[in-house]
Order: C-alpha cells, then sequence, then structure tokens
C-alpha cells in the first residue's frame, strides 16, 4: 500500500490546476494515516484492557502484541516497580520486599500510581493495563476512578495455563539488570550465553522467577487474584483465551474477541 506522501506527490502533478481539490486530497490521506490505530479499533471508539492471568501466563507478550497493532500504552505495574528498584527509591525498597518473597505489593503502592497514569494524553484513546489490578479492592478502586469520569473498561482479557506450564517457563527466565531486557533460555535466548544483546551485561535469574518463589506466587494468585475473573465475568466483559496455544494463534483468537 502507498503511503500518503507518495499519493500526495501523484496527486500534486496530476490536479495542479485545482488547488482546493488538491487541498481536499491530502486532507484526506493524512487523516488516514494518522488515525490507523483508532480505523483498527473500529470507528474511533476507546480501548481499555485488562489483561488477567497467572504471573508467568504470558499477559505481557500478549498485552505488547495488542498495544502495537492498537497504537495504545502498555501500562505494566510490574515495569513501574523494578525500575524504582533498581532507582533505589522508596517504593522500590517497600514493593521489593514484597516481590522477593513472592508476595503481591500492597494496594496502597499500586492504585493511586495507576490512577494517575490512565490519566495521561496517551491513554485517551485506550489502554492496556499489566499487573493491574490484582486484588478485588484494586479492581473497585479502578472502576470507581473510570466512573467519576463517565468511563469504563471494555476488556479483561483472562490468558488461561495450567500451573506447571508457568513454573517450567519462568525458571527459565534471564533479565539484564542493568537495562531491562528480559529473555528465556529456550524461546528468546541471548545471542552470546549469559550476556545481554542489548547493552553487553550479564543476565540473571531474579529472585522472583525462581521455581519456589514462582510456587508461592501462584499460591497467592489462587487465593487473591483468580477472584477477578469472576468480578469481570460479572460485568459481562470477560475473554479467555488458551495460552497453551502457539503465541501468533494466541494472539489472532484475542484479536477475534475484541473486534467481535
Amino acid at each position: 500500500m502507498y503511503s500518503w506522501r507518495y499519493l500526495e506527490y501523484r496527486y500534486l502533478h496530476l490536479y495542479t490546476s485545482d488547488k482546493l481539490y488538491i487541498f481536499k486530497i491530502k486532507q484526506i490521506l493524512y487523516n488516514r494515516e494518522s488515525s490507523k490505530g483508532k480505523a483498527h479499533i473500529g470507528g474511533g471508539r476507546t480501548m481499555k484492557i485488562i489483561m488477567l492471568g497467572a504471573p508467568g501466563a504470558g499477559k505481557g507478550t500478549q498485552a505488547k502484541k495488542i498495544s502495537d497493532k492498537y497504537e495504545i500504552p502498555h501500562i505494566s505495574t510490574g515495569d513501574i516497580f523494578r525500575a524504582n528498584i533498581k532507582n533505589g527509591t522508596e517504593l522500590g525498597k517497600k514493593a521489593k520486599t514484597y516481590m522477593d518473597q513472592g508476595l503481591l505489593v500492597p494496594d496502597e503502592l499500586t492504585c493511586d500510581l495507576v490512577v494517575d497514569r490512565i490519566s495521561e494524553e496517551d491513554c485517551k484513546n485506550g489502554f492496556i493495563l499489566d499487573g493491574f489490578p490484582r486484588t478485588i479492592p484494586q479492581a473497585e478502586c479502578l472502576t470507581e476512578a473510570l466512573n467519576e469520569r463517565n468511563e469504563k473498561m471494555d476488556y479483561a482479557v483472562n490468558v488461561d495455563v495450567p500451573d506447571e506450564n508457568i513454573i517450567s517457563r519462568m525458571s527459565g527466565r534471564r533479565a539484564c539488570l542493568n537495562c531491562g531486557a528480559t529473555y528465556h533460555i529456550v524461546n528468546i535466548p541471548t545471542k552470546k550465553p549469559g550476556i545481554c544483546d542489548r547493552c553487553g551485561e550479564p543476565v540473571v535469574l531474579r529472585d522472583d522467577d525462581k521455581p519456589e518463589t514462582v510456587k508461592k506466587r501462584l499460591d497467592v494468585y489462587h487465593a487473591q487474584t483468580k477472584p477477578l475473573i469472576d468480578y469481570y465475568g460479572d460485568q459481562g466483559i470477560l475473554k479467555t483465551v488458551d495460552v497453551t496455544l502457539p503465541m501468533e494463534t494466541v494472539f489472532d483468537e484475542i484479536v477475534k474477541m475484541i473486534e467481535a
């Protein structure tokens, strides 16, 4: 498909005698290009999505693909916490004590942060929440905040995968503590064993990806986070996808669900 700039060039040479016509053509082509993401969503409507599922189920991977396709921000509380931990902030120190034990970060450390983030300009056409909400109180906080703006979530996508698959997947993760890049020893290995492709620093198995920690995190998920499936199911916005399928198949299924 030709870019709008190329088509503009052709029309400028074919219809130089009609400046008004040329101007209208330029407007149409520019508007189509600049609203590309909205056109995919359908009619310019917003798309607010929550990714649900156990830690290590692949929420982040699918959230990134959705973000790229629909041109809406992918908001990961995990990334925010890790950035604060790296920078040694007070919030980061508090979050690390919980994350290293495989426990959830308390609601009061997350709610205000997320609500402020989705109020920013780049979220006006929608956003994807990855890692929030994790508890019913957090979900209620989000619902209340959106209600105050006469808004609501559009979809809650539940990525479903057995616990044993998650433990195997997460124990193979490797992370660069310097630049934040993530890898997997089987699925996304580094080009040079143990060395980050991006910055050349060593990659490590994070404490929260160790098998014993993952098992504890899954126990916490089943006790505190899984009720969100019922919460959003009752709201009629829950969509469930089988993440044991190939990655591209999973993404295609998600797209079908949210565009139906």
